[in-house]
C-alpha cells in the first residue's frame, strides 16, 4: 500500500547521502516517507580552494543557530574523501556529492527543502525564517535596472537560495531556473520568493569601511575576504576563523539551548581532560534525551561520586541509572540529589518510581509523602501519593482462583493520563469475554520488574496477554531490561511457563527517533521465541520487527489490529444506529513535538486554522483532550489565530463516556493514533493528522490512505477542508464505508480469539 496521499513524496536518500552514524546501533529511524516529514539541508557547491571558507562557514552557521542541525551537503567535482575530514569534526551531518556545478543544488535528490550557501559566505544571525519558507525558490533579488523599469526576477549564481524541490520538478536540467542570456544570474520568474536583504547582503557594498549593518543574516563576500577598505566586514568573518578546540569550546559557552546531535558531536573532546560538573551534566543530559543512558553514566560517574554540592548532577546521574535497570545505584544518587531543598519534589517523585517500579509500593508512598513536605503543591509527588496508598479501594467481589485468570501485561492509564490508554486495555479483555474486571483478570503494569516473585505470580495464571498499545518504544519508561515497554529481563522471560500471547502491539518508533537496537533485538528474539501467538497491530509495525528477528522467526509475527477498531463488535452498546450531534471533533498531539513537527509547527498552526474557519461554518467544532498536554493546540490556536475552541476532556471520562463521545460525532480529526483508531472503531468517519507513521500504517491497512494527510503538508489547510467537507456532505456513505473496512479488521481479531481461547484452555 502507498502513502502518496499523505503528502508530496520525496525521494530516499542515496547511499552517499547517509552519513557515517546512520547505520549505529543508536541511528535515527527515517519514515519521513511515510509521514511526510519535510527534510531540509544546507548545501554549498566546492572545490579545493573552497575547503578553508567552508569551514569557517560551519563555525559561523553552528554559532549563530546553535539548535539547528540539519544535513550539510557539500558538493564538489572530484575531491579525494579525506578533503572533508576537518569539516566532519565540525559537524555531525556532512554528506558529500560528486556535482559538476553549483547548479546541482536545484536537483539535490532525498531533500524537501535545500538552502543553497557559498563557501564565501558567514551565517550571522537567524536563519528561522529560511528554515520555515515552503513555497517557491527564495532569493535576494538583484536591484532593479536604472531606469527604474520593472522588477528584476534574476539573482547572482553565487546567491543564497532557499529551493523547494516540489517547485522546481519538471524544469529543465534537473529543475534548474535558466541562466540569464549572459550566463551570469539566474532567472527565476515567478518562482522567485523575494527575500530582504539582509539574508545575502554583498560584502563589496561595505566600502569605504563602512560597519556591517546591524541586522544582517548572512554576509557573502566575492573574492579577497580581506580587500582593503572592508575591515568591519572583514573582521565579522574573522569571528569565525578559530581552531577546533575553540570552536568547541565557543559553542559550549553559548547561552540558551543547542542541538543535541551538534553538542553531542563536540562535546567529547572537550571531555578529554577533567571535565566541569556543568560541562559533564550538560552532556550526559543530552546522551540521555538520545537514549545513550550508558553513555551519560560514563560521563557524569567520574565527576560526581557522592559529592553534596552537585545535586542536578546527582539527579541526572540517578535518572540514567534507572533507565539501565540499575536500581540500587540510581536510588542512592536521587537520595543525593533530594537532599537539595530546590530539588526534593522532583527528585522524591521519581524516587517513588523507582521504588514503584521494583514492586515497593509502601517506600514509593513515603517517598512522595516526603516530596509532598517538601512542597505540598507537586504534581507528581501527589500522584505517586495517591497511586501507592494503602487505604486504596479493593477490588470489588472475590477474585476467580489464579489457575482461571488471564493476566495482562499492559500500561493501565491512572489519574488524567491519555486516554487511548484508559480505553484500549479494556477492548483488548473485551475480545475474551464480557467481565474486563479483576475477578477474571490479573493485572501486571508493563513498566514494572518482573522479578522472582511476580514471575512466579505470571506462571499461577492460565495465561499472559502483553498488549495492545505502542510497546514497542525506547524512551516512555526507558529500562536496560528489555529496552521497550515490558519491564523483563531475558532470564525470566525465558523461564515463563504460562502460554503467552503478544496482542496488538505496535511498533511505536518516532520518524526520525535515535535508539539503541541490539539490546531491543535480542529482547525481541527471546518474546517471539517464547510466544505462542506474536500479533502485531499494522503490517508496518509488522515490517520493521521483522527487519530485527532472524529469518527463522520472522513468519511467527502476525497481524492482530487494535481491538479499539472494532469496538462496534465488541461492545454491545454501539452495534446499533448511532444517534450523532453536528459536531466534529479535533485532537493533536505534543508529545516529542520537535520529532512531530520539526521546523513546520507555525504553518501547521496557521493551515489547521484556515482548515476550522471553514468547518466552523458547517458544524460545531470542538477539541478532544486525549490529556492535558494536548490542550496546548487550543491555547496556540486562539493567541496566533483568534479561533476559540470548545474542550472535551477525554482524560477525565469514563471509557464509556469516551466511545460516546466520538460516537455521536460525525467527524473526528485526530493526531493520536487512538484518536482515529477509537471513533472508527464505534462506526465514525475519520481524517488523520499524520505526524507519527503509525497513522500512515493504520489507513494503510484498512486501504483508505486519503483520509490521512501529514502535518507538513504544504496546503494542509485547503486540502483537510476539503475532504472533511466531503465526508460531512454525504456522511451517511462515510460511515458505511467505515463499516466496510471494519469487516476485515474484525474476521482476522475473531480468527484470532478463536485461537487464542483454545490456546488458554478457554473453549
Amino acid at each position: 500500500m502507498t502513502h502518496s496521499s499523505l503528502a508530496s513524496p520525496s525521494p530516499s536518500p542515496s547511499a552517499s547521502a547517509v552519513s557515517s552514524s546512520a547505520a549505529s546501533p543508536s541511528a535515527a529511524d527515517d519514515r519521513s516517507t511515510v509521514t511526510g516529514r519535510r527534510r531540509i539541508a544546507f548545501a554549498v557547491h566546492t572545490g579545493r580552494d573552497g575547503l578553508p571558507g567552508l569551514h569557517t562557514l560551519v563555525r559561523s552557521l553552528a554559532l549563530t543557530n546553535p539548535q539547528v542541525c540539519e544535513d550539510f551537503v557539500v558538493l564538489h567535482s572530484g575531491l579525494p574523501d579525506s578533503s572533508f575530514d576537518g569539516l566532519r569534526r565540525l559537524h555531525p551531518r556532512v554528506v558529500t556529492r560528486p556535482a559538476d556545478d553549483r547548479r546541482a543544488v536545484f536537483g539535490l535528490e532525498g531533500y524537501d527543502t535545500v538552502i543553497a550557501l557559498g563557501p564565501g559566505m558567514v551565517v550571522l544571525g537567524d536563519l528561522g525564517e529560511l528554515l520555515r519558507m515552503r513555497h517557491g525558490i527564495g532569493a535576494v533579488p538583484q536591484l532593479p535596472p536604472a531606469d527604474g523599469a520593472g522588477e528584476r526576477r534574476a539573482v547572482p549564481p553565487d546567491g543564497l537560495l532557499v529551493i523547494q524541490r516540489a517547485d522546481v520538478a519538471g524544469a529543465p536540467a534537473a529543475g534548474s531556473p535558466a541562466p540569464a542570456p549572459d550566463g551570469g544570474d539566474l532567472v527565476l520568474g515567478d518562482r522567485l520568493v523575494p527575500l530582504a536583504a539582509r539574508y545575502d547582503f554583498p560584502a563589496r557594498r561595505l566600502h569605504d569601511d563602512l560597519p556591517v549593518p546591524a541586522d544582517v543574516v548572512v554576509l557573502r563576500f566575492s573574492g579577497s575576504f580581506d580587500a582593503p577598505g572592508h575591515g568591519p566586514a572583514a573582521e565579522a568573518r574573522r569571528r569565525f576563523e578559530m581552531g577546533d578546540e575553540e570552536f568547541r569550546a565557543a559553542y559550549r559557552a553559548l547561552p540558551g539551548g543547542k542541538h543535541p546531535d551538534l553538542l553531542a558531536h563536540l562535546a567529547p573532546p572537550l571531555l578529554k581532560a577533567r571535565p566541569s560538573l556543568d560541562l559533564a551534566r550538560t552532556v550526559a543530559d543530552v546522551h540521555r534525551g538520545q537514549g545513550r543512558y550508558d553513555e551519560a553514566v560514563r560521563v557524569l560517574a567520574p565527576v560526581v561520586a557522592d559529592r553534596l554540592d552537585a545535586p542536578r548532577c546527582q539527579e541526572t546521574l540517578g535518572l540514567s541509572l534507572m533507565a539501565l535497570s540499575r536500581y540500587a545505584e540510581a536510588e542512592g544518587h536521587l537520595l543525593l540529589a533530594a537532599a537539595s531543598p530546590d530539588l526534593a519534589p522532583r527528585a522524591f517523585a521519581q524516587l517513588a518510581r523507582l521504588a514503584w517500579v521494583c514492586g515497593r509500593d509502601a517506600d514509593a508512598h513515603a517517598y512522595a509523602r516526603e516530596g509532598l513536605e517538601a512542597d505540598p503543591t507537586d504534581a507528581g509527588c501527589h500522584a505517586w501519593y495517591v497511586r501507592t496508598r494503602p487505604d486504596a479501594e479493593a477490588p470489588p467481589g472475590p477474585a476467580a482462583p489464579a489457575a482461571e485468570q488471564l493476566a495482562h501485561v499492559a500500561l493501565f492509564a491512572e489519574g488524567r493520563e491519555n486516554a487511548g490508554d484508559k480505553v484500549l486495555p479494556e477492548a483488548v479483555r473485551r475480545c475474551f469475554g464480557t467481565d474486563t474486571g479483576p475477578r477474571r483478570w490479573y493485572g501486571q503494569q508493563v513498566h514494572r520488574l518482573v522479578d522472582e516473585a511476580a514471575l512466579e505470580r505470571l506462571n499461577e495464571r492460565r495465561g499472559v496477554i502483553v498488549g495492545g498499545g505502542g510497546l514497542f518504544l525506547p524512551d516512555t519508561s526507558p529500562n536496560g531490561n528489555s529496552h521497550w515497554q515490558w519491564n523483563v529481563p531475558d532470564g525470566l522471560l525465558a523461564r515463563l511457563t504460562a502460554p503467552l500471547a503478544v496482542f496488538a502491539v505496535g511498533y511505536n518508533v518516532f520518524d526520525g527517533q535515535r535508539y539503541r537496537r541490539g539490546r531491543f533485538a535480542e529482547s525481541l528474539r527471546v518474546l517471539v521465541e517464547r510466544s505462542a501467538f506474536f500479533g502485531l497491530r499494522n503490517h508496518g509495525s509488522i515490517d520493521r520487527v521483522r527487519e530485527l528477528l532472524p529469518a527463522s522467526l520472522r513468519d511467527r509475527v502476525r497481524y492482530q489490529p487494535c481491538p479499539t477498531t472494532v469496538a462496534r463488535h465488541l461492545v454491545p452498546e454501539l452495534s446499533g444506529p448511532a444517534e450523532r450531534s453536528d459536531t466534529v471533533l479535533v485532537n493533536c498531539a505534543y508529545d516529542r513535538a520537535g520529532l512531530r513537527f520539526g521546523h513546520d509547527y507555525g504553518h501547521f498552526l496557521a493551515q489547521m486554522a484556515l482548515a476550522l474557519r471553514s468547518l466552523r461554518d458547517r458544524a460545531d467544532v470542538r477539541y478532544a483532550a486525549h490529556m492535558p498536554a494536548d490542550e496546548r493546540f487550543v491555547h496556540d490556536l486562539r493567541r496566533e489565530h483568534g479561533i476559540a475552541l470548545p474542550v472535551e476532556q477525554l482524560h477525565a471520562m469514563s471509557n464509556d463516556g469516551i466511545r460516546g463521545l466520538f460516537r455521536r460525532s460525525r467527524l473526528v480529526i485526530g493526531m493520536r493514533g487512538h484518536a482515529g483508531m477509537i471513533p472508527f472503531g464505534c462506526g465514525t468517519p475519520i481524517l488523520s493528522l499524520v505526524s507519527h507513521p503509525k497513522l500512515a500504517y493504520f489507513l494503510s491497512d484498512i486501504d483508505r490512505p486519503e483520509w490521512g494527510l501529514s502535518v507538513h503538508d504544504r496546503d494542509l489547510g485547503p486540502r483537510l477542508a476539503e475532504r472533511a467537507s466531503g465526508l460531512l456532505d454525504d456522511h451517511a456513505a462515510a460511515v458505511a464505508d467505515v463499516h466496510a473496512a471494519q469487516e476485515f479488521l474484525w474476521k482476522t481479531t475473531r480468527s484470532n480469539i478463536e485461537e487464542l481461547r483454545s490456546t488458554f484452555g478457554m473453549v
